[in-house]
């Protein structure tokens, strides 16, 4: 039983390093660039043939441009994704770090950090007048 649980973990391990996987467009073969989330078969191939016809592409604005139906805001969802060329995510889309599903909200103008609201600052002792 403690075989299985073991197995059951490690298979587990391995499969999350899988989804936080980066790929290079210009390195990846289909396999690699299917497994991206939100590039099919049809990209996957787009990319492939005008990779193989023009070679490989320079940044993201080449890719872009080059690529039929990658505009902004597909390119930033592919590279937070784990899509990157030349070895560069997006301006503007960081790559989500292992284990970080969600990215930390920004504070808001003004806001008391955190620390402030842990405990109140204990007066001075001021001294009570006799009654």
């Amino acid at each position: 039983m403690i075989k299985k649980l073991m197995l059951a973990v490690a298979t587990l391990v391995a499969s999350m390093g899988f989804a936080f996987a980066q790929v290079d467009v210009n390195k990846a073969d289909a396999a690699a660039l299917d497994s991206v989330k939100g590039v099919g078969p049809a990209m996957s191939k787009a990319i492939i043939d005008e990779r193989t016809k023009a070679g490989p592409f320079k940044d993201w604005a080449d890719f872009q441009k080059r690529v039929k139906g990658v505009a902004d805001k597909r390119a930033t969802q592919l590279s937070k994704a784990g899509l990157q060329v030349n070895g560069q995510a997006k301006d503007g889309a960081p790559m989500a770090a292992a284990g970080a599903d969600k990215a930390a909200k920004p504070a808001k103008a003004g806001a008391k950090p955190a620390d402030a609201k842990a405990k109140p600052e204990a007066k001075p002792a001021a001294a009570k007048s006799a009654t």
